[in-house]
């Protein structure tokens, strides 16, 4: 069993080189890391290649497009979707292939802030519950490819919650796990708008998205709300 990393990235040359230098410490010799970069206008990729990474440069920017351009060519038979800001726990990878092994189709790692807000570890808190609704991108996904090509990828079509409307297709299929472990993901988001605003405005974009309103008006929201 093998396992294809892939990084989605637009400008993060702050953060992309620990990330992967960080992988490659815990992961083995036989695991790649993809870097889908999508046109960053930084160091981004000149930094992720020096640390040992593989870019795959993407025309279509976007994290759906992006991580799908990256899956098509990947190696290995296990894809593990991971963003730029966050870092899976020490024995990520023996977490994953034992999952795998088990029978598990995909899951994801329950979820832990670098900021010790009161409210951010209350929201953490509930990822370990195995509920659509407390699912996003930042908790990672690893999934077989062979169920990830069966499943179709990610939806194109979507520029946000794409993550998240995977999984509903990908627990059809086979069955899912949320691992009993914890990925440490960056606050900057929330430092930046506000945890209350932030927080606030997710839970309002989610509810659109469930009662059918369009990405459109979901992205313009989106952009508001980070403009607050």
């Amino acid at each position: 069993m093998t396992l294809s990393i892939i990084i989605p990235t637009f400008n993060e040359a702050a953060v992309i080189g620990r990330l992967v230098q960080y992988l490659l410490l815990h992961s083995s010799e036989g695991t790649e890391i993809l870097v889908a970069d999508g046109g960053s206008t930084d160091m981004t990729q000149r930094i992720a290649t020096a640390s040992g990474a593989k870019v795959v440069n993407c025309a279509c920017k976007g994290r759906a497009p992006q991580m799908n351009k990256a899956a098509s060519g990947a190696t290995g038979n296990v894809l593990y979707f991971l963003h730029a800001d966050t870092f899976p726990p020490v024995q990520f990878e023996k977490q994953i292939k034992g999952a795998v092994e088990n029978g598990f189709g995909s899951g994801c790692f329950r979820l832990q802030f670098d900021d010790p807000h009161w409210f951010l570890s209350l929201n953490a808190w509930f990822t370990r519950f195995d509920l659509d609704a407390v699912r996003f991108g930042d908790q990672s996904l690893f999934v077989k490819k062979e169920l990830f090509e069966l499943a179709g990828g990610f939806d194109e079509k979507l520029i946000l919650l794409e993550d998240q409307e995977i999984i509903t297709r990908l627990r059809k299929q086979q069955p899912f796990v949320v691992l009993p472990q914890a990925v440490v993901t960056s606050a900057r988001k929330y430092k930046e708008v506000g945890v209350y605003t932030l927080q606030t405005g997710y839970f309002l974009i989610y509810t659109l998205y469930r009662m059918g309103v369009s990405q459109r008006r979901l992205v313009q929201v989106y952009r508001w709300l980070l403009t607050k």
